[in-house]
């Protein structure tokens, strides 16, 4: 199971559990010194009662909410059902927010989960009688959930932002600069050249690099499969994978490790039966990362991080998301070696934490109260679900108050400063008001995602409501239409990214479209970014 949770293959992994909303107590005093000596990160525990304990200002902000306010879920649950809109929302949103929509009564018209499932949850609600979709994230999940939509023929339901303002994302735009192009130019002069595109992008990021070089989309759960997949089919295949430079060198990495350390039987046994340490060896040296792209969240878990957690958690199981710098990935993947950690997406987080805290409630990690300590190697924003899903375990596994008790511990950067208007420059020291970005450039929470709140999900609702006049500005980027590239509709282009991916998700295997298309490529000098076919009035 370890190597499992290593190579992030989440349908091997536990399910989350459902979600219930069980009153909640936010309060530093509760810690003991023990408890506290040495730590030098905020935390929630969650005891065996349910009740959150927070360590910490920053750990207070995230605790205060996750027991939402009655009145708010009133306004929201009433907004909804009289504009029968539904929401998507991604884990990421801000714990207020995220509180709320937990304990709407309709949690059929509520999802919260990754970027590419928000996609699939929208057509759900939809097909549920749906009348409109209010899509909580940054720009690039709106205009994704709304092309998801459509495809499936739900074009006509409208997908709303809660914000008229441009809610950007660090790493999807960098893709959109002249140097992603310019690399991707570069790939397509190599000989069966394969760009592997993270979801997290734009649709016309996507667009302009099928433009370029054949392309596949692939999400933090499924870039793995996608890599050894893609080998096994084209055996010479050279991949290009981006925007995301962390996620990518720490994919590096771990071929590096089962090179060095497993032999073709453990390969074939714990990686993938078709696969040998010669197959991986030549995946490795045709692996190609995008070198400038990253994201402001995870960019935080850097040096200082990773000593904090080493010398004061050892006993801690350690969490990080793939788009984590190194240094945190390797503390990860040596954890998850050992069982006691995970390395992938949100997803696969929230399922080794709740299938730990599952196990030691069911007594499988022996007599007594076990305290478990988790690093939150991701954005804190998805402690809500983390926490809901305790309060679920404690709630139904009988005897389990008696067992288990949860630590989420925030790694939040020693040099970490909080945004306040009234202070002098704009910032203060230390982590304030549930924000925390880093003077080294990380964040922990994402600035952009807490661009989406609660009183704009509900003017948005009753706006609706009352006949949507004024929410133009409201709808998903679409910078795409009217527009085609290569004489087909661009937002084709950038969809078909996606549905290859897909098909390699339903099927097992890469379409025969792509693997023809790569295997055919014949090397090509491109300027100035434009791409096979490129007309006049492209992008």
């Amino acid at each position: 199971m370890a190597i499992t949770y290593f190579l992030s293959i989440s349908s091997l992994v536990t399910g989350t559990r459902a979600k219930s909303s069980q009153a909640a107590v936010s309060s530093s005093s509760f810690f003991t010194p023990e408890d506290t000596q040495d730590k030098p990160f905020p935390s929630i525990l969650i005891n065996g009662d349910g009740e959150l304990v927070s360590k910490g200002t920053f750990a207070e902000a995230q605790s205060m909410y996750i027991d939402p306010d009655p009145q708010s879920v009133s306004e929201l649950a009433s907004a909804m059902s009289a504009s029968n809109m539904a929401i998507c929302a991604h884990f990421y949103m801000d714990v207020e927010l995220q509180g709320v929509l937990q304990a709407l009564p309709n949690q059929d018209r509520v999802f919260i989960g990754d970027s590419l499932a928000m996609g699939d949850a929208a057509v759900r609600m939809c097909e549920d009688g749906a009348s409109a979709i209010a899509c909580l994230g940054v720009d690039f999940m709106s205009e994704s959930v709304s092309s998801i939509m459509s495809k499936a023929g739900h074009g006509s339901v409208p997908v709303y932002r809660a914000t008229s303002r441009k809610i950007g994302c660090s790493l999807a735009e960098s893709a959109e600069r002249v140097g992603y192009a310019a690399w991707l130019r570069r790939a397509a002069a190599e000989e069966n050249p394969l760009h592997v595109v993270y979801i997290n992008t734009s649709l016309e990021s996507k667009a302009q690099s099928n433009n370029i070089v054949p392309t596949v989309t692939c999400t933090s759960s499924n870039v793995v499969k996608t890599l050894l997949q893609a080998q096994l089919q084209i055996p010479d295949v050279t991949v290009w994978y981006g925007p995301d430079t962390c996620m990518g060198y720490n994919l590096q990495t771990m071929f590096d490790k089962v090179l060095e350390n497993w032999t073709d039987e453990e390969i074939k046994e714990k990686l993938h039966p078709q696969h040998d340490r010669a197959s991986i060896s030549l995946l490795r040296s045709n692996l190609h990362v995008y070198p400038n792209g990253n994201c402001v969240v995870h960019q935080m878990f850097g040096d200082s991080v990773v000593r904090s957690v080493k010398s004061h958690y050892p006993s801690a199981y350690v969490t990080a998301h793939l788009e984590v710098p190194g240094e945190m990935f390797e503390i990860a993947m040596e954890s998850s070696l050992a069982g006691r950690g995970v390395t992938g997406s949100t997803s696969d987080i929230l399922n080794f934490i709740t299938s730990k805290v599952e196990e030691a409630a069911g007594g499988a990690m022996g007599p007594g109260k076990k305290r478990l300590e988790f690093i939150l190697g991701t954005e804190a924003g998805m402690v809500t679900s983390v926490v809901k899903n305790v309060q679920e375990i404690l709630r139904t596994v009988p005897g389990a108050r008696d067992r288990v008790e949860a630590e989420i511990v925030f790694p939040v950067a020693p040099g970490a400063v909080a945004v306040d208007d009234e202070a002098e420059g704009g910032i203060v020291p230390g982590v304030k008001g549930g924000e925390g970005c880093g003077t080294n450039g990380g964040c922990a929470t994402c600035p952009f995602m807490k661009m989406n709140e609660l009183d704009g999900v509900v003017d948005v609702m009753e706006r609706y409501g009352r006949g949507g006049e004024g929410l133009e500005g409201h709808r998903p980027p679409e910078r795409l239409r009217g527009k085609t590239i290569g004489g087909r509709d661009a937002t084709e282009v950038g969809v078909e990214c996606i549905l290859r991916m897909r098909e390699m998700m339903e099927g097992g295997k890469l379409g025969e479209e792509l693997v023809e298309k790569v295997k055919n490529w014949e090397p090509r000098v491109m300027e100035g970014g434009r791409g096979e076919g490129e007309k006049a009035n492209a992008v």
